[in-house]
């Protein structure tokens, strides 16, 4: 009897441990399921398993794809990053606001598989805790939403009728808070000697070349004294 009292001790106490352990990881097809944000800092969502990091609805995420006119762009600019969104909460999960075409939502993990190795980097508003209030980034994504499905812009005019990627955030941040990151220049401005970017010009813009037009690059953007670095993948 007290051998078969200490089997039955022995079962009770190892269920127990087995459903506390389901209690605490979760139960997943009989596989553990990891929890990411184990962490005391608050997570604005939940978003792909993929990526480990705090993000926060109106965090910028920087690419730095050469495919496409990216090379050219890189080079124009004297930076490495070519694309540019901003991230958002939707439904319980991270999307990213973009201007490819055409101006579309894309899931976070999306947006960065589409680069070969993953690499990003994504930067915060230094004062996001004060100024990105639930009402501005409603009004932000309000404003993103205007944009949705419109063409994007191979001549970079500053216009709405057709979009960028940096024109997009920058339009975004700009309506809902009235700050500007980065800084507006004139085509002129831009290193156009590069064989890669007078070929580009010449196609975009024949010998009609606007080098007054005001433009915002990624890379200005990534500059911005009003942002700072919260993770970067590469």
């Amino acid at each position: 009897m007290k051998r078969a009292s200490k089997i039955i001790t022995r079962v009770i106490l190892s269920c127990c441990i087995l459903a506390m352990g389901m209690l605490l990881f979760g139960f997943n097809g009989g596989n553990k399921v990891e929890n990411p944000f184990a962490s005391e800092t608050p997570i604005v969502s939940t978003f792909s398993k993929s990526v480990n990091a705090p993000f926060q609805s109106g965090d910028l995420i920087f690419q730095s794809s050469t495919a496409g006119q990216g090379q050219a762009i890189q080079l124009a600019t004297h930076s490495k990053y070519s694309h540019v969104g901003i991230l958002f909460e939707r439904e319980g999960q991270l999307v990213v606001y973009e201007a490819v075409q055409p101006v579309k939502i894309t899931p976070l993990h999306d947006f960065i598989h589409r680069d070969k190795n993953g690499a990003y980097v994504v930067k915060r508003l230094k004062n996001a805790k004060e100024v990105l209030t639930p009402e501005v980034l409603q009004k932000m994504k309000a404003i993103g939403k205007r944009f949705l499905g419109k063409n994007y812009d191979l001549y970079f005019e500053w216009s709405d009728e057709r979009i960028y990627c940096s024109e997009l955030v920058w339009k975004m941040y700009k309506e809902a808070t009235g700050l500007e990151i980065g800084k507006l220049q004139p085509l002129s401005d831009f290193d156009l000697t590069h064989p890669a970017v007078k070929e580009k010009i010449r196609e975009r813009y024949g010998q009609n070349i606007p080098l007054d037009e005001w433009m915002i690059s990624p890379g200005a953007m990534f500059d911005s004294e009003e942002l700072y670095t919260v993770k970067v993948q590469l």
